[in-house]
């Protein structure tokens, strides 16, 4: 049932400076999950967000695990067969070294203008995720104020461990699927196109992880008096490494394109009217040329593309001065980012066999992996998207847009893997919010129209 919106969105207007100060307080909290001494600090945070979630009405409690606590809360519907949205973020932040570089306190947040008309609250986790998940929740209290209730039944899922690798996450959706499985998933830790065009993500790149050490003799050897004799690792895998791409920049692996689809033409044709080039986007990294397959736009090569890259290679002397050294091992880091239905595991193997059949016989190989998930897919004509599409392109300035994601969020596939739902990933973040680094920042302009726009997509939903 769909309710009226504008006392809503007003209501979401007047709460904007309490909301703030909500915000404000959640910062405050150091929830750093990868460094042990900030233990208390995650707990803390995820308190704080139990004791908010109930006093909106929700059923909400911590969730012990190995790592950091879980937070999960529960809220009917308006009425008993609503949509079921699962809404999921994480509470815990980056580190912030070097502190040094920063301009204020990281854990002192506030807002100030950059430059007139635009405002930014600045601090750690502002962005990335504290200020995205908190766009759904005071998107929930302007709704429960306005008509005591919500428009879709609402699950929430908040985790401590994001930043961390989310070792807990996986284990915890295993054991508790029943409670948290809905209708769809919504997942705000994404971005938009820029500061006025909203963006909904419909594709992301899954990845393969591997690290290859080819050993040869049994001791750095004298390159004088082996030399030309003895097997070198760096230049047997830096050929490997070498051959991983054809003359066109496409992968070599056998089998590497199976479940590799072409983009829809209509949805190139759309990426194309947003403006963007190989030379402006690779321009702001000093580069101008993409390196990629030929004959492919620079947003395809990122967005709808697989890839093969090498991501680091060791072995021999790399100290000051110079060392004449045959090394006894070379190993290097390579990572696939996958689209489609490529199946991770075919991948790792395809890798590993051709990397195999490259090594002499008296040379020996040793893989380890690091991850693997497949890629995400949301069908471009999805209902779906297609009613989160409508709902925010009414909100903002200009009209939203479908997007795809070189990057990779493993709770995406889990949820379409393990829980059976779609994933709908809609996020106000601005590629200049410095997450990860110094200075992070979030527009105050994507907070506020953030909460409204979650306002306009419940109700749509409920429709």
């Amino acid at each position: 049932m769909m309710a009226d919106i504008t006392p809503i969105l007003e209501r979401a207007d007047a709460n904007l400076p309490k909301s703030l100060d909500r915000l404000f307080d959640l910062v405050r909290i150091k929830s750093i999950s990868t460094d042990p001494a900030f233990k208390a600090d995650c707990r803390k945070a995820a308190e704080w967000l139990v004791a908010e979630l109930n006093g909106l009405g929700f059923t909400a409690s911590i969730r012990d695990t190995p790592g950091h606590p879980m937070v999960v809360a529960h809220h009917a519907g308006a009425t008993a067969d609503a949509p079921h949205v699962l809404f999921y973020g994480h509470y815990d932040v980056q580190p912030v070294d070097p502190l040094n570089l920063w301009d204020t306190d990281p854990f002192e947040p506030g807002v100030k203008e950059l430059e007139p008309g635009r405002k930014v609250i600045t601090g750690r986790g502002t962005a990335d995720d504290k200020g995205q998940l908190l766009t759904f929740v005071e998107a929930a209290r302007a709704y429960k104020e306005v008509h005591g209730s919500l428009p879709c039944r609402v699950t929430i899922l908040f985790e401590g461990e994001e930043e961390s690798g989310s070792p807990s996450l996986k284990p915890f959706l295993e054991a508790n699927a029943a409670e948290l499985k809905a209708d769809y998933a919504l997942v705000c830790d994404t971005s938009m196109w820029d500061r006025d065009t909203p963006a909904i993500s419909a594709g992301l790149r899954g990845l393969v992880g591997e690290e290859v050490i080819i050993k040869a003799a049994d001791r750095d050897l004298h390159s004088g008096y082996f030399g030309g004799a003895a097997a070198n690792p760096i230049r047997i895998l830096t050929g490997i490494l070498a051959g991983l791409h054809d003359e066109n920049s496409r992968v070599t692996l056998e089998g590497f394109y199976e479940g590799v689809e072409e983009t829809p033409a209509q949805i190139k044709v759309a990426w194309e009217t947003l403006g963007q080039t190989a030379e402006k986007f690779l321009g702001e990294i000093g580069l101008s040329i993409p390196s990629g397959e030929k004959n492919r736009s620079v947003l395809e090569l990122t967005w709808a593309r697989p890839t093969a890259e090498i991501n680091g290679i060791t072995g021999g002397y790399t100290g000051e001065g110079f060392k004449t050294v045959i090394a006894a091992q070379a190993s290097a880091k390579v990572s696939f980012r996958l689209v489609g239905n490529q199946n991770p595991e075919k991948i790792r193997e395809a890798f590993r066999a051709y990397v195999r059949s490259k090594v002499p016989a008296d040379c020996t190989v040793e893989f380890h992996a690091h991850g693997g998930s497949p890629a995400i897919q949301l069908p471009y004509d999805s209902n779906l998207l297609n009613t989160a599409k409508l709902a925010l392109s009414d909100e903002w300035p200009k009209p939203a847009v479908v997007i795809g994601m070189g990057g990779s969020i493993p709770i995406v596939g889990d949820f379409q893997k393990m829980l059976g739902m779609e994933s709908l990933l809609v996020g106000f973040g601005l590629s200049d919010d410095r997450i990860h680094s110094p200075n992070e920042k979030y527009e105050l302009q994507s907070y506020h129209k953030g909460i409204r726009s979650w306002i306009r997509i419940l109700n749509a939903l409920a429709a």
